[in-house]
């Protein structure tokens, strides 16, 4: 039973930063990708972030060099440190493992198979 916790989010104004943490537990030896999908009510689900196996990171063109996951953290750690934000990224943001295979780190929200409940991220 694989069990993530999100912990960083809050309220902070445009331009300022802010770094979300997801510690993943049970079953850790299967996971192939840990993500960070973002959701607005009333929109579709945005992967925004992702490490593999191997450390490969990818990211979505909307905070492509605003968002960085720090690669110093544990294996089954995922850290996302969030700059430059902007009142467009205000979402409740996910942590997501997948546990299937790929070949390079996913940004493809139906590919994650266990979520954490979801941090607030708000920018004004």
């Amino acid at each position: 039973h694989v069990q993530l916790v999100e912990s960083g989010g809050g309220a902070v104004q445009t331009g300022g930063s802010l770094k979300l943490s997801c510690v993943v537990s049970g079953a850790t030896w299967t996971t192939n990708c840990i993500g960070w999908i973002r959701q607005v009510p009333g929109k579709e689900r945005e992967a925004v972030a992702s490490r593999n196996s191997l450390r490969e990171r990818v990211y979505s063109d909307s905070v492509k060099g605003r968002f960085i996951i720090d690669n110093r953290t544990a294996k089954d750690t995922l850290a996302l440190q969030m700059n430059s934000l902007k009142p467009e990224d205000t979402a409740i943001y996910y942590c997501a493992t997948s546990h299937r295979f790929h070949s390079s780190p996913t940004l493809s929200p139906l590919d994650f198979d266990y979520w954490g409940q979801g941090t607030q991220v708000t920018v004004s």
